[in-house]
């Protein structure tokens, strides 16, 4: 009657082997380290920088636990294990000095990070420790203001432009076109042209609020942005910056950030494990602006760093090699640029497919109609300073889609692809608030959290031995592998736990236990009933099942609203609460029965079992 079959036992020794080797990763603790990344978005690495640093760790007598090579995203970064502080500290001022030529500028960017001692083995089964938040792991905190009034500035200017260039393709003649604050005034001499722009101006920009204004020979039409445009502008730019930023925090390697929206025009990042305020401040800086230009051919080829730059030009390199004399005048900026991939031309070489969107297209078939067989680039810009990614000739009037050729690779493709999408911030931002969270503080926190958990863990097996005997015990072992099963999900999912996280691991203890209490207290009213000991415990398990179901199952709803709907420290509670519920149906059901299985189905002749005192009703 109180028999697994043998695929139930294999299933839970298989699942507590598992949960054993996804929970050890977390015991072996972390080693101080460096780690070495891009510090421009046109440098990449590769596992050949790995021999650079060991030979500078080699000159300058730093001993070395190992250097490795990883990629994060579509980016490389090295990574170097120390065996104490000490030496770590002096390796980053080492490597800074030795891979940077002019700190001012630097190509590598140079930090202090953490390595967990997870052996390789382990690592080789993809087990690895949880990831832990701001708050546990220390880090840094910023709130960022994004401007709205440079996103309102930028929006009425590319609308200026817009209608400009779609009176020109009407062929509607003005008399002028000014900006009065957030309004744009088109100014025209006869009513008859007026009523021909309004109708031309509300068909291809329906964005526009026209309102007309003026008298006698001076007639105006006055173009103002709509509420719900403006809206959208702000909200779009903000969600630009944000994907912006994740796409740059995470190909340095930052482990687990969070980037989000916070009210109409902030965002919030948080960066764990990052000490240096300054250094974190470099990663945010590093987001870049690109622009497409025309290359001015005044200038005689192979004259251009002797020559005298004409006025409204400047002098570019093309990556680190040959210069190239732009127009300060950009065609278009990285905010018109609706997507790009990596594709391949008419000739099957490596190419990026580029679509702009609508003010994008008016301005580039506008730049090029009259330039074909003549040169443009496109500048990336970062911190000032602008680097040409490549130069390319106009084959053809371009439009919202066009190509860039003479890639070399496919990778290099997929990079500049990378760079078009998410290179650009849409706005500027500023740091409003900063908060620092040291290490210290982050190793309180997570000793205070264990203890908690632990003296909980103890406080509920103590009861349940007490009060349940062998049920008890049974109970308390369910329990253990509850905790491990949850520990070790978390871990092969690499989730981050915070300190919401572990309380809702105290929780999950709390709910899992109750099950176990229902399942006793059933197994004692079928005993107190009269029932032998053998059918008590199967009828006991059995009717207990169903309610353990419906209390887990509506608990684990309000989790996922938690899950769905909540952000931030919500979301981290949410996380773990919601696997609690899993492996707690799991551990307090399938585990404790199968221990008690175990126990007590190999006997025939049952005549009591260990549950503690079964109070029977007085006659």
């Amino acid at each position: 009657m109180n028999r697994y079959p043998l695929w139930k036992y294999i299933t839970i020794a298989v699942a507590l082997l598992l949960g054993m080797l996804y929970t050890i990763p977390n015991f072996f603790g972390e080693s101080p380290a460096v780690q070495i990344s891009s510090g421009k978005a046109t440098v990449k690495i590769d596992s050949s920088l790995m021999t650079q640093v060991e030979d500078v760790l080699k000159r300058n007598n730093l001993q070395a636990d190992g250097v490795y090579y990883e990629t994060i995203g579509t980016q490389g970064t090295v990574r170097v294990r120390f065996a104490d502080t000490d030496t770590q500290f002096k390796a980053k001022g080492v490597l800074e000095k030795a891979l940077n030529t002019d700190p001012a500028d630097p190509t590598y960017l140079v930090a202090f990070n953490l390595l967990p001692n997870t052996p390789s083995w382990l690592q080789s089964l993809n087990a690895h420790p949880m990831f832990l938040g701001l708050d546990l792991r220390g880090g840094v905190h910023f709130l960022m203001q994004v401007d709205t009034k440079a996103i309102m500035n930028k929006r009425v200017t590319g609308l200026q432009s817009s209608i400009r260039a779609v009176l020109r393709d009407k062929d509607v003649r003005h008399s002028g076109i000014a900006r009065e604050g957030d309004n744009i005034e088109v100014s025209f001499r006869d009513a008859a042209t007026r009523d021909r722009a309004r109708t031309v101006l509300t068909d291809e920009l329906r964005e526009l609020t026209l309102v007309d204004a003026g008298s006698g020979s001076d007639l105006k039409l006055v173009a103002t942005l709509q509420p719900a445009a403006l809206k959208q502008t702000i909200d779009d730019a903000v969600q630009q910056n944000i994907t912006t930023l994740s796409n740059r925090v995470n190909e340095l390697g930052v482990t687990e950030p969070i980037i989000q929206r916070e009210g109409a025009n902030r965002i919030v990042v948080q960066m764990p494990g990052v000490q240096d305020v300054s250094r974190a401040k470099d990663i945010i800086g590093k987001t870049a602006t690109l622009e497409v230009r025309l290359v001015d051919e005044s200038v005689m080829r192979g004259t251009e760093e002797t020559a005298t730059i004409p006025f409204g030009s400047e002098l570019f390199k093309v990556g680190r090699g040959a210069p190239v004399v732009l127009y300060k005048d950009p065609i278009i900026t990285g905010e018109y640029i609706s997507s790009a991939s990596a594709a391949f031309d008419q000739n099957h070489q490596p190419a990026v497919a580029i679509d702009l969107n609508g003010d994008g297209g008016r301005r580039m078939r506008e730049a090029t109609r009259s330039r074909v067989g003549k040169a443009m680039a496109i500048v990336l810009f970062e911190k000032g300073k602008g680097e040409v990614l490549t130069v390319a000739t106009i084959r053809d009037e371009l439009g919202s889609r066009f190509q860039i050729t003479g890639m070399g690779t496919p990778e290099a493709a997929s990079d500049l692809a990378l760079l078009l999408r998410a290179g650009s911030l849409a706005a500027p931002m500023e740091i409003i608030e900063e908060r620092t969270i040291g290490p210290q503080l982050g190793a309180e926190n997570i000793r205070k959290g264990f203890d908690a958990v632990l003296y909980g863990f103890l406080a509920i097996a103590a009861f349940m031995i007490v009060y349940y005997r062998m049920f008890g015990f049974f109970s308390v072992f369910a329990l253990a592998v509850n905790l491990m099963l949850l520990v070790a999900l978390l871990s092969l999912l690499q989730a981050t736990l915070t300190l919401p996280g572990i309380a809702a691991i105290a929780l999950t203890l709390g709910m899992a236990i109750d099950a176990n209490v229902l399942i006793n207290e059933r197994i004692r009213e079928e005993l107190r009933a009269g029932h032998a000991p053998h059918t008590a415990i199967s009828v006991g398990f059995e009717r207990a099942w169903a309610t353990i179901l419906d209390s887990n199952v509506t608990t684990l709803i309000a989790g996922l609203a938690l899950l769905i709907f909540g952000s931030g420290a919500v979301r981290g509670f949410a996380v773990v609460h919601c696997l609690g519920i899993l492996t707690s149906i799991f551990s307090s059901v399938i585990v404790s029965r199968g221990a008690v299985n175990l126990w007590y189905g190999r006997k025939k002749k049952l005549q009591s079992i260990s549950i503690g005192q079964v109070w029977k009703a007085k006659e």
